[in-house]
């Protein structure tokens, strides 16, 4: 009688493992990974002050145009930092023009805002109105890498004050609507323009932009 042949035992494959290697922990392979690890989650979590900077066009074409590209943040700001897109928006049109100031362009700055001594500026040609007229000045401003930046320092600076005072912008910030944060914007001194606050209001109830404080 025949004897059977026994058929010769597979051996089973021992899966690899980048993480242990003959029984010992690669601690090399575990590190990079967890760095990896830190690094995709940080890029996550990155908030909305800090989103990286967009490309931003010499001018938009249309006053249409322009507010419905500022709208949307604006009215993100104003959940964060309280003031009023309605303001944001008006500020930004009066201060650069629909975008077409140069200090809009060349700086990406919206509102205007001056350099601090720490700050990062450009010296510019500006009309500053004192004693009774409008004059000639040269001042540093604020240079911004987009728009969406000098939205968010714009909203700051109303919710934070100024270096020496905290509260300075909180008439605004607490303002229930256009017309006393366009006062209050003006009493604390924002612009010299002494017309300033009509000027913020004119153009909010000809553009309608207050119905972007509701939405």
């Amino acid at each position: 009688m025949a004897t059977k042949r026994r058929r010769p035992r597979r051996r089973s494959k021992k899966r690899r493992s980048p993480f242990v290697k003959n029984g010992r922990i690669q601690w090399l392979n575990l590190l990079l990974v967890l760095g990896a690890v830190v690094l995709l989650s940080g890029i996550a979590k990155r908030s909305f002050d800090a989103q990286p900077p967009t490309p931003t066009p010499v001018a938009v074409t249309t006053h249409s145009g322009f507010i419905q590209k500022l709208a949307p943040p604006a009215q993100v700001i104003q959940k964060r930092y309280h003031v009023l897109a309605s303001i944001s928006l008006s500020q930004a049109i009066l201060e650069s023009d629909w975008g077409r100031s140069t200090n809009a362009t060349e700086n990406n700055n919206l509102f205007g805002v001056k350099a601090y001594a720490t700050q990062a500026g450009r010296l510019m040609t500006t009309q500053e109105y004192y004693d009774g007229a409008y004059h000639t000045v040269k001042r540093r401003f604020a240079v911004y890498d987009s728009w969406h930046d000098s939205l968010v320092a714009h909203a700051k600076k109303l919710a934070n004050g100024t270096p020496w005072d905290a509260q300075h912008y909180s008439a605004v910030i607490h303002a229930k609507d256009y017309q006393t944060a366009a006062k209050a914007l003006q009493t604390a001194g924002y612009a010299t323009d002494p017309s300033y606050a009509q000027k913020i209001i004119n153009i909010i109830q000809k553009y309608d932009l207050q119905r972007y404080d509701r939405e």
